[in-house]
């Protein structure tokens, strides 16, 4: 249960990265749930091969660490996407430099 609220606050906050970096924030919390369950599935098979099925608790340890692993991949490749930021500079035209006209 703890481990559906982290992702749930973990998606939100890749939510949030995506829309400072201009880009569907539906999209990338849909890849952090996909990076999630993949690295967390492939950190139990590796768990299983390394240690056994005997031993319930280092199985879920590698499980949980390999699914944040997955959650930071997720969010490395979001932050290698550039910023998009609001360039002010270009929408000022002429007219805006000069003072409001007067009314008598």
């Amino acid at each position: 249960m703890i481990e559906i609220i982290a992702l749930f606050f973990l998606c939100k906050k890749n939510g949030e990265l995506a829309a400072q970096k201009g880009l569907s924030p539906v999209r990338w919390k849909w890849y952090t749930i996909a990076g999630w369950l993949i690295a967390e599935f492939t950190g139990l098979l590796l768990g299983m091969l390394l240690f056994g099925n005997a031993n319930l608790y280092g199985l879920m340890a590698m499980g949980i660490v390999s699914a944040f692993g997955g959650y930071l991949y997720v969010k490395a490749l979001l932050e290698k996407k550039p910023d998009t930021y609001d360039d002010d500079i270009n929408k000022i035209g002429v007219s805006d430099l000069h003072p409001p006209p007067r009314r008598d």
